[in-house]
């Protein structure tokens, strides 16, 4: 309760200054709706706003697989040769400071046009990828260098040392990684559906362009509502895999 009732008393006293503020200014609807309108175009359509949320949860789920096997992998296999980190981490930090909407128009020709999920996915694991590269290549080189030195000691071999004593060291940071990519990924879902400007996938960013064209602005509530809500799930997820991991290792 401790954890739990400050944030929650703190939404409800903000709701119901939202609240008392639209109908005392007598706001339009469509400029700003209050908290109960929204609720109510939330429950109304809420079929429609799961199953696109369903879709838009299974495009990020899938780019965050994708970002984790690459990102991770090439970190690993970089993290044995000074020269491949060398030459890889410019390219890397490149990737990441290059806007998604600037290549999404490429990716979108390269996967099809009828095939817009695919390019959702792969600019979402764009997105989610160098955190887990960063944190998984900062991780291996964070081991003890008294471990270290132990370990030339007794001629370990590369794969022995990855094995045995940086990953084992790395797996908070990684961890950590991982909670970072997870709302990335979502953020970077929505952000490519939008670019891809195609109705195809049908998630909540189609849903919040559909309101948006319409002046739905309590829709659009509704479905950034849910966004939050799944970006919180995912965050929480990760939290509860790394605390998982921690209670095992302690």
């Amino acid at each position: 309760m401790k954890r739990f009732l400050p944030p929650l008393a703190l939404s409800v006293l903000l709701l119901a200054a939202w609240e008392i503020a639209c109908r005392a200014l007598h706001l339009p609807p469509y400029l700003l709706p209050p908290p109960s309108a929204v609720a109510t175009a939330l429950i109304a359509r809420a079929p429609l706003l799961l199953s696109s949320a369903a879709v838009t949860f299974w495009m990020a789920f899938q780019a965050l697989i994708v970002a984790f096997v690459l990102g991770g992998g090439l970190a690993l296999a970089i993290s044995l040769s000074g020269a491949a980190e060398r030459a890889v981490r410019p390219l890397a930090v490149a990737l990441q400071v290059t806007p998604v909407v600037a290549i999404a128009p490429l990716v979108l020709i390269w996967a099809g046009l009828d095939h817009a999920d695919r390019a959702v996915v792969a600019l979402a694991a764009v997105v989610a990828f160098f955190p887990l590269f960063s944190g998984v290549l900062t991780g291996l080189k964070s081991a003890d260098p008294d471990l270290e030195r132990l370990f030339d000691l007794y001629g370990a071999s590369r794969v022995q040392r990855l094995v045995r004593l940086r990953l084992p060291s790395a797996l908070p940071f990684i961890l950590e990684g991982l909670k970072v990519a997870a709302g990335l990924a979502v953020i970077g879902a929505v952000v490519a559906e939008f670019v891809s400007g195609s109705g195809a996938t049908q998630g909540l960013a189609w849903r919040l362009l559909e309101s948006g064209n319409r002046l739905r602005t309590a829709d659009m509530l509704a479905a950034l509502f849910c966004l939050m809500v799944m970006g919180l799930a995912l965050n929480a997820a990760a939290g509860a895999v790394e605390r998982a991991v921690r209670r095992r290792l302690a």
